[in-house]
């Protein structure tokens, strides 16, 4: 795999081996005779990535509190948020599948791309230092950071669809899980109901996820309608 065009986005050079393995899957590995896969690069871009970004929002957010700041950090720390820095740097189209998962979208999957991007944080790690690993984190994930209220309201939509179905008086809000996949490649899908009627559906790599994102999925759409509802309503009321 020519990774020179990718080493050229980065904006460092990465050793070569390990840049390669920052893009493979489970699923490639396991057809290529168990080669070793991104998941332990993975883990540790991860506590860099967070590291990273904990430290530069206790020094620009002076103001928020630790709550606040939780918030935020996991907003920009999400698989959603990763993926979309992913999909920018292009890692899609280098990604090392197996056959089944590249042929159900798996160069286009959130969960696959955040995870690439978080083991190249990892190999850049290893291979270059931190400093080096944290410029891409600056480079790449604090412009995110840009509009902190807009990232606050979208870093935990269960909750905010909890609190705004309850405002609205619009009935419980429920999750039902279901899952396929042996152990090591399980994959959740939930179903979100409100007032027991079926609103959302998602998948993700774990319950939360799924959860979270059938939420996030949902959200906007029922603001919106509540919105535009009580708009009208006291429109009439106006005019009558």
């Amino acid at each position: 795999m020519n990774l020179s065009a990718l080493s050229t986005t980065l904006g460092v050079e990465v050793n070569a081996d390990l840049l390669q393995q920052a893009l493979i899957h489970r699923s490639y590995s396991y057809e290529h005779g168990g080669i070793p896969n991104n998941e332990r690069l993975e883990f540790l871009g991860d506590s860099v990535l967070g590291f990273v970004v904990t430290e530069h929002l206790y020094q620009t957010q002076p103001d928020l509190s630790e709550g606040e700041l939780t918030k935020l950090k996991n907003s920009v720390v999400s698989e959603k948020a990763l993926a979309h820095v992913a999909v920018q740097i292009g890692l899609g189209e280098y990604l090392l599948l197996g056959r089944g998962e590249d042929q159900t979208g798996g160069r286009n999957k959130a969960s696959l791309l955040a995870d690439a991007f978080e083991a190249i944080l990892g190999a850049t790690l290893l291979s270059v230092g931190f400093e080096a690993s944290r410029g891409l984190v600056e480079k790449f994930i604090f412009p995110l950071l840009a509009d902190p209220d807009a990232l606050r309201q979208q870093s935990d939509p269960k909750t905010r669809i909890l609190e705004f179905a309850l405002a609205n008086k619009l009935g419980a809000v429920k999750y039902e899980i279901t899952h396929e996949g042996p152990d090591h490649e399980r994959v959740f899908f939930a179903t979100l109901f409100i007032d027991g009627k079926p609103r959302a559906q998602a998948q993700g790599k774990t319950k939360k996820a799924a959860e979270t994102e059938a939420a996030a999925n949902i959200l906007a759409e029922l603001e919106a309608t509540v919105l535009e509802a009580k708009g009208l309503e006291e429109y009439r009321a106006r005019v009558t």
